[in-house]
């Protein structure tokens, strides 16, 4: 039974982003930037898949599978493995955690990465110090859980055999990657959003768990001059009747519209005041009756995410240029995506985009703001 409302999963998807400040959540040094700096990579941790795994044997786990992925072998394998120890005294105090507030699956496997083990004992990261402080501004937490419990995580894993069967399933973990390397090639569209906007970003972090459910999301650090956006995500999902391609634009357009908001959000402030004036009819842009559409209050909030989607469309024309049957596959997807979500003018906005752009070939995206801006407002 999914127990765990949309509500909390916007919150976690669209606000874990928002932290506010307290302790120094990492220290990006010097041989982090250089060993870091410029690459895309896709990992599974081996600390954080522990905690996923306990999570996944609470009576909570157990019975929530948007917050656990219960579907396929590596679950069965889990639960197999380690369901025998579900009553763990640590496995019941975390089943507490959660179920006091469903925000401590966050801080328990956020933190997970300020600790990697050595031998049997977990010793602290030099780089992610105490990386999940908070989910919202109302959300806040200032002791870090993996050190609160690091005894007790320690004696889980040596009684379970946890790092043999974390080592057993090497196989497994890298097809994920590799799948990640082929269905979403997060260098490419890294490449082309740094092509087209001016913002710049210097790593790009996945940590993957295959026992993640609905609730991912999408954090960034910045430390000395060193900016690691890090998105926490499943397994990729191949639909049932897609061919390769459509495959590609389905699992692409889920990260690609995640982290393009990291280009999008700074040209949209620079033209906030033409965007208020251009889209304050709300009735022109967005179904009301339409769940959702709440959390898109303003018009700047509006137009970032017409514009998260019609760039990606844009990025399809480039990716797949020559094949018009692929290109109009993802727009397809992406119109109807929009439109059943609320957003009535996205077949428009899209169009609108596309044209300019093929208008000014030599004008990055940001360059197009205005004209599109202007557009909107003659609508």
């Amino acid at each position: 039974m999914k127990t765990i409302s949309v509500l909390l999963s916007v919150l976690l998807i669209s606000q874990i982003i928002h932290g506010q400040e307290g302790f120094r959540k990492v220290n990006f040094d010097e041989s982090f930037k250089k060993a870091n700096r410029g690459k895309a990579k896709v990992e599974i941790d081996e600390v954080k898949e522990l905690l996923h795994i306990m999570i996944a044997i609470t009576k909570s786990g157990l019975e929530n599978d948007d917050m656990v992925e219960q579907r396929g072998s590596y679950y069965k394998n889990v639960i197999q493995h380690f369901g025998p120890f579900k009553e763990e005294p640590i496995i019941t105090r975390f089943d507490s955690l959660i179920k006091v507030n469903p925000l401590n699956y966050i801080f328990l496997t956020g933190n997970a990465l300020s600790y990697n083990f050595k031998g049997d004992k977990l010793v602290a990261d030099k780089n992610y110090l105490f990386p999940a402080q908070s989910v919202s501004a109302h959300t806040t937490i200032t002791v870090n859980p993996i050190t609160t419990y690091k005894k007790e995580i320690e004696l889980f894993a040596k009684k379970t055999g946890f790092k043999h069967f974390y080592k057993q399933q090497l196989g497994f973990y890298n097809a994920v990657i590799g799948e990640y390397k082929k269905f979403a090639n997060l260098q490419e569209q890294w490449d082309w959003l740094e092509k087209n906007f001016t913002t710049r970003v210097d790593n790009y972090t996945i940590m993957c768990s295959p026992l993640i459910g609905g609730l991912n999301y999408t954090t960034s650090y910045t430390d000395n001059h060193f900016k690691q956006i890090m998105m926490v995500l499943p397994a990729l999902e191949k639909p049932s009747g897609q061919t390769e391609k459509q495959n590609i634009v389905f699992n692409t357009r889920i990260m690609f519209t995640e982290i393009d908001h990291n280009y999008i959000s700074l040209p949209t402030k620079n033209n906030k005041a033409a965007i208020d004036v251009a889209l304050q009819n709300r009735s022109k842009w967005v179904d009301t009756t339409k769940n959702g559409t709440e959390y898109y209050p303003n018009p700047s909030k509006i137009f970032d995410e017409y514009m998260t989607f019609a760039t990606f469309c844009l990025f399809c024309g480039d990716k797949f240029a020559g094949d018009p049957t692929t290109i109009k596959y993802a727009y397809d997807d992406v119109n109807s995506t929009l439109k059943s979500r609320g957003f009535i003018k996205a077949v428009e906005f899209n169009e609108e985009l596309k044209r300019l752009k093929q208008n000014n070939p030599t004008k990055n995206i940001e360059e197009l703001y205005p004209e599109l801006v202007a557009w909107c407002e003659r609508q």
